[in-house]
């Protein structure tokens, strides 16, 4: 078994233990230079800033037709 040769200073405990203490206080909400909206720190905004720059960029809905089957074709009604 592991038995400590020397025992642990108070410091050496509360450095081992710091990462266990949650933040006393919430991060306050920032607000984006560019779209005036709030959102957390080192975060982008709902709308895809960050830091003033577009991040996200929203894909278009592409509409892509097939020309084989028309779209009031029931594919239960054939069979073969």
């Amino acid at each position: 078994m592991a038995v400590p040769k020397r025992k642990t200073s108070p410091s050496k405990r509360k450095m081992r233990r710091a990462h266990l203490v949650t933040k006393a206080t919430p991060s306050m909400p920032v607000e984006d230079t560019t779209t005036g909206d709030f959102h957390r720190p080192h975060r982008m905004t709902k709308s895809g800033y960050y830091k003033g720059r577009k991040v996200i960029i929203k894909a278009q809905k592409q509409e892509t037709h097939d020309h084989n089957h028309d779209e009031n074709d029931n594919h239960d009604d054939h069979k073969h």
